[in-house]
């Protein structure tokens, strides 16, 4: 974490920047806020500084109901770079202890029960069940303050199974009842509205251009100040439109889903994609030091793609052919075998079990990069790929190019270097002779500044 005068000059300031990278908690009222809270500042003598949200809440404070850090944006930073913990969190956000039990996340993750709850001890100070309540009262207090959603739609949502449940975690950890947060009734026919916020700076010209140009008419829709698509997690489906509002360091998003119970990691998911956790000025300072005289696109995010699925078949499909060609291609897929996207225009990305039944002759390519593609949908089927692109090149026609630009874009992983890439080998005399791994943690970053060039 900052050290305290740097935390100090940073709430005394309200710097956007910092939001989400540390939480004041003030001892004489018994709350936590961001750094960016409009109430008049307290004294230094009466304030602690906590790395994330729940440390603070551990410590006995609860959130403001001004500044509401549920809807702060996150910090990688107090994750760590413990791998097994990294994915235990992010598991467990996508709802793998609400789905199932302890032992059976400690399965996916190949560690035993006592080491997770030994790894969350000695990192966060909880238990794995602790965070996930945790969590999901965060979001649900983010759904109280910003939605018309029912109270009971917002605990399913949130990943409780009663409402009862829902309204004692609630007051155990936020220390007031749902109820006292909700103050306008819900109105069934308005659509679902969320503000996600991110630090500033934010590049929004370079992400939605460069979005603009790999566009896929009828799943996707880009604006001069938006973004949208039809999204699927699991069985839900629906659709969304982020709508850039800089004022606010937020993104205004409209979203409609079939079944609330996939809200919390659709939500999450829309983050990834627009890459509003990203802390950029560290990120562009790491590399300005690292390459000296770099011109950098200030606020620079990666541009997520939805799923590592969607993410590797539309790497296959670009494999040795122009931006606009692959676009054609997916285009060409999407809508021969997406399926309709019930009563909005266009259709959802082709499912695993679409693509590895079909012949694909209405693509226009070499059989064997129809054949890579048909292998690539069918071990998806099979449950054998696992989200995880460093084991497809496995598989006959995939390179390590193809699964790098995958876990860049479809797992928005910091560290990916396309040093195979034709446009990052034009742009490399912008490095002046250094070595690209002097990026580490952020080589995707470096990547799409060359991209951007």
């Amino acid at each position: 974490m900052l050290d305290p005068a740097q935390c100090r000059q940073a709430r005394l300031a309200r710097d956007a920047r910092f939001d989400g990278r540390f939480f004041v908690a003030v001892t004489t009222t018994g709350i936590y806020c961001r750094p960016v809270c409009p109430a008049t500042p307290p004294l230094e003598r009466n304030v602690r500084y906590f790395a994330n949200s729940l440390a603070a809440a551990e410590a006995g404070f609860r959130p403001c109901l001004r500044c509401r850090p549920d809807s702060a944006p996150d910090s990688p930073a107090w994750r760590g770079t413990d791998t097994t913990l990294e994915r235990a969190l992010r598991l467990i956000d996508d709802g793998a202890l609400r789905d199932g039990s302890l032992g059976e996340l400690c399965d996916r993750l190949g560690v035993g029960e006592r080491h997770l709850r030994r790894l969350f001890r000695k990192r966060l100070g909880v238990s794995p069940k602790a965070y996930a309540q945790h969590r999901q009262c965060l979001f649900a207090k983010q759904l109280l303050h910003q939605t018309t959603l029912p109270i009971t739609d917002i605990a399913y949502a949130s990943g409780f199974r009663s409402l009862r449940r829902f309204n004692d975690a609630f007051l155990t950890r936020i220390g007031l009842a749902p109820r006292t947060l909700r103050r306008r009734a819900g109105d069934p026919g308005e659509g679902l509205t969320l503000w996600l916020a991110y630090r500033p700076p934010y590049a929004w010209p370079a992400l939605r251009d460069f979005h603009a140009g790999r566009a896929i008419e009828g799943l996707e829709w880009v604006g001069e100040a938006h973004y949208g698509r039809h999204i699927r997690w699991g069985e839900a489906k629906g659709r969304f439109t982020a709508e850039h509002v800089p004022q606010r360091h937020a993104f205004r998003v409209r979203l409609a889903l079939d079944d609330l119970r996939a809200l919390s990691p659709v939500v999450r998911h829309i983050r990834r994609v627009l890459d509003l956790d990203a802390d950029t000025a560290t990120i562009e300072s790491h590399l300005a030091d690292a390459f000296p005289g770099i011109d950098l696109v200030e606020g620079l995010r990666l541009p997520g793609i939805w799923s590592p699925f969607e993410a590797g078949v539309r790497a296959i499909l670009g494999q040795q052919v122009s931006v606009a060609a692959a676009r054609r291609q997916v285009i060409t897929l999407v809508d021969e075998l997406g399926e309709p996207a019930g009563d909005a225009a266009g259709h959802h990305f082709p499912v695993p079990r679409a693509i590895a039944d079909s012949e694909l002759t209405f693509l226009g390519m070499p059989g064997a990069r129809r054949g890579t593609l048909k292998r690539f949908a069918a071990w998806y089927v099979d449950a054998e790929a696992a989200d995880e692109p460093s084991r497809w090149t496995a598989l006959k026609g995939i390179g390590p190019w193809t699964a790098d630009y995958a876990t860049m874009r479809g797992t928005s992983h910091p560290d990916v270097w396309l040093g195979g890439d034709l446009g990052v080998q034009r742009a490399l005399p912008a490095l002046n002779g250094a070595e690209p791994a002097d990026a580490a943690p952020w080589r995707s970053y470096l990547t799409f500044q060359l991209w951007s060039r």
